[in-house]
Parts: structure tokens; sequence; C-alpha cells
């Protein structure tokens, strides 16, 4: 199950930034206008939000695996669409991975909940963060020369690869799954109609503990996405006019706040092991606060900001999922809990970096939105801390405390 989250993980943002890559050859080749090619990042991010509802219901009626195996074929698809046709089949091919990869967002954290060992979730939830940002560098760092080579409808088609092998390590998941449920049902009928009955606990039976860690956290993730993706829609600008720097220069410090994120990722783990639930989140909470305060008081420390904040981002993710995962109390209630904090953090993702663009418009500088990452980060701060508060009170026992609390 583990491997198959890896590979998984691979395909949940790969499928997006390929065409970060290429977005001028895709203008050219296609005719799109700059909306339109803005619409190859910005609108899977926008279907992340508005079909995330959806999609916490599909997982409780059809399971986890039948979910991944959907995700992986939608990507499939959705990729050949987006590298072979015209204009508009351009971005249908965009908008079924945007639906397909949303499908993906919500069942990891309800197969982490329901495979993995109380005391690992915090490392299984670490590693399926930091291998998207693997994916995601990966498929940076190799479309740009394969369009070169190959064109850029080829560089971008060549990655469907990644999800042919998910679709055919998880049809190997599912065989075993199906083998493993048949020898428990053999061996005890009682376990069997218990283990459905938890699976199938709907939203509205949740503890009340529970429904306030989750609408703490939707705020949280949202101070999150707004930080995360107003920097990495503008920092490379705000280091360009700010600090002076070239166009090279400023991504390739921007590229840190990508590359740190792996670092965060696996460091909540670590974090968590040895300490109360609250500790990481404050750890994060402060580095997530160091990058808007340090591009503010001290911007030409730009480099310590970057890495800092990219620690920030990738260990925020970690943090907030591992949390759900933790105090969830059946897949519903954990594919229900994702959906709520991934939709209104998504929506906020999707709203934030035009607003921080109209910001820098009416104010012709870069404060405003350094601010408004600033907000966000505060947000995370507080609300992150209150939810790990709570869930600490009945998780510090283990799953045995937690049923008793609940």
């Amino acid at each position: 199950m583990i491997v198959g989250i890896v590979i998984l993980a691979l395909n949940l943002r790969a499928p997006i930034i390929a065409p970060t890559a290429v977005l001028g050859e895709i203008r050219d080749d296609t005719g799109l206008s700059a909306a339109g090619v803005g619409l190859l990042t910005g609108l899977p991010v926008l279907l992340f939000a508005l079909v995330t509802p959806i999609a916490g219901k599909t997982v409780g009626r059809i399971g986890a695996e039948a979910t991944v195996l959907s995700c992986l074929t939608g990507i499939l698809v959705g990729t050949v669409l987006r590298s072979v046709g015209p204009p508009w089949l351009v971005l249908l091919g965009t908008a079924i991975i945007g639906i397909a990869i949303t499908f993906g967002n919500i069942v990891v954290p309800v197969i982490i909940r329901r495979e993995v060992p109380w005391s690992q979730v915090s490392m299984v939830t670490g590693l399926y963060s930091a291998m998207m940002n693997v994916g995601s560098m990966a498929t940076l760092l190799g479309t740009g020369p394969l369009a070169a080579v190959v064109g850029w409808r080829w560089a971008i088609a060549i990655w469907c690869v990644l999800a042919i092998i998910g679709l055919v390590f998880w049809l190997f998941v599912v065989r075993a799954r199906i083998r493993f449920d048949a020898a428990v049902a053999e061996s005890t009928a009682a376990a069997p109609a218990a283990s459905a009955s938890a699976a199938r606990r709907p939203w509205r039976e949740a503890p009340p503990q529970f429904r306030r860690i989750v609408a703490l956290l939707v705020v949280t993730f949202s101070g999150q996405s707004i930080a995360y993706y107003t920097t990495t829609t503008w920092l490379p600008s705000i280091l360009a006019d700010t600090g002076g720097l070239d166009a090279a220069a400023s991504g390739g410090t921007a590229s840190l706040f990508q590359v740190a994120a792996i670092v965060g990722a696996f460091g909540v783990p670590l974090l968590a092991a040895r300490n109360k639930p609250w500790v990481p989140v404050a750890v994060i909470a402060a580095l997530w606060l160091s990058l808007p305060v340090g591009l503010l008081l001290a911007p030409n420390a730009f480099v310590l900001w970057a890495i800092t904040g990219g620690v920030a981002q990738g260990g925020g993710f970690t943090a907030i999922f591992s949390i759900i995962a933790r105090t969830a109390g059946s897949d519903r209630e954990t594919a229900s809990a994702s959906a709520r904090v991934q939709g209104g953090g998504y929506l906020a993702a999707t709203l934030a970096p035009p607003f921080a663009g109209w910001l820098n418009t009416i104010t012709q500088g870069w404060t405003a939105p350094v601010m408004l990452i600033l907000a966000a980060t505060l947000a995370f701060t507080i609300t992150g801390l209150l939810a790990a508060r709570i869930s600490g009170r009945f998780t510090e026992g283990g799953p045995a405390n937690r049923r008793e609390v609940l």
C-alpha cells in the first residue's frame, strides 16, 4: 500500500506542472490567448475546489481502490487528450486531469487512515507530500529539454507513463485486497460486519470534537494554500522587482521554495514522534511566518526566506492531513473531512493569486501582496495550533484512547 501511495503521489501534481515549462510553445502552436494558457494551470486548482464535495461522497460509495483506479484512468485519458488535439481539446484534457486528481487528493488520507499503523501516519503522510514535490520537480526539469527534442505535445504526453505504471500496480493491489478481504470473511463473520459498519459511518454521526477539528483545519489549509499559491505565483516577480534579480536568478531562488518542501514533509513526522501534537505545527507556523516577515523587514536575505517558507509549505501539508488521518473514526469521516478541508483550501488558492496581482497593480508595489501572505500564515498559525491542541487530547494514548474519548 505504501508503494502504491508513492506511485499515486507522483501522479497527483506532475500533470499540472508539465505544461508550465512549455507554455510559450503551447500558446504559439495552439493560438490560445494568455488567459487560455493560464487555464492550463489554474483550471485544475479551481476544479479541486468545485469537485471536492463530489469526490468525498464518491470515495464513500465506491471504495478507495476503485477511486484510485478512476483517478489514474482520468489522468491517463486527460494527458493524452491534452497532447493530441486542438485548443478546445487541450482545455478539455486539462479539465479531466483536474477532476481526476481531485479524487486522488481525497482518497489518499482514507487509505493512510485505513492501512497505516497509527504511530506511522505522520511518516507516510510526509512521504506522500514529499513524493508529490518530487514528481513536480522531475516534470518541471524534464519537460523543457524533452520539448526541444520531440516537441511540446510529446513532452507532456510522455508523463502519462506514470499513470500507466500506477494503473498496473494498483490492479495488483486491488487483486491482493480482494483476496485479503475474502480471507478475513472466512475467519470470522463478525469482523467484516463491524468493519463495514465503521467504514459506512456518515459525517453527521462524527463526534463534535472531530467536527470542530475539521472546521479549524479548513481555515488552516486555506491559510496554507493562500500562502503557497500566492508565493509560487509571484515570488519570482517580487524578487525581480525588489531585489533587482534577473529572470534566471529570481526563478532559481524561487525554485528553492519548492525543493525545501521535501525537508518539511519529512521533518514533521520526526518532530511528531517525540513531541506533543502542537509542537510540529508551532515550528511550521514559525517558519511560515518568517517568509513574509523576512521579505518585509530583511529583503536582502531572500534566499533564507525562500528556504524557510519552502520547508513550511511541505511540513504544513503533512501536519494538516496527519491530524485528519489520526483523528478520523471511519473511512467516510476521513473522506468527508478531507473534502471539506481541501474544498475550502483550494477555493482560497484559486482566488488568492489574482487578488495579490490586483493588489500589486493598485498599490504599485509588493508590500500589500506580502501582507496578504502574512495574514494567511497568521491564520494557519492560530487555527492550526488550536486544531493540534484539541486533537492531542484524544490521540496521546493511541487508537484505544481516541475511541474512549470520541
